[in-house]
């Protein structure tokens, strides 16, 4: 079975003009997390430099999913859609066959 991290990779791989910004919430608290073609990386805590570590903990709840289209800048996001919650992205993914 793939994870959330995995499905939400392969997802952003098969959308490249965007980027998934999560807000998540593990053991550590909140925390932002970006996936872009295929790549997660942490936007508030260090990310580990082998991509075989996921970002996204296990235990992790995510909050909410953000869609943004590529490239990010901080700055000028120009948003698709905001705080979808994981139980509406998660269908969405389902239904695209991720």
């Amino acid at each position: 079975m793939t994870t959330p991290q995995e499905r939400l990779e392969n997802y952003s791989r098969s959308h490249p003009r965007e980027v998934l910004r999560l807000t998540v919430r593990d053991e550590q608290g909140e925390g932002e997390i970006l996936i872009y073609k295929g790549f997660t990386s942490s936007l508030t805590r260090a990310t580990a430099f082998e991509p075989d570590v996921p970002v996204l903990a296990a235990d992790a709840e995510i909050l909410w999913v953000d869609r943004i289209q590529a490239p990010y800048h901080p700055q000028q996001i120009q948003y698709l859609e905001q705080n979808l919650s994981w139980a509406e992205f998660s269908q969405r993914l389902a239904e695209a066959g991720f």
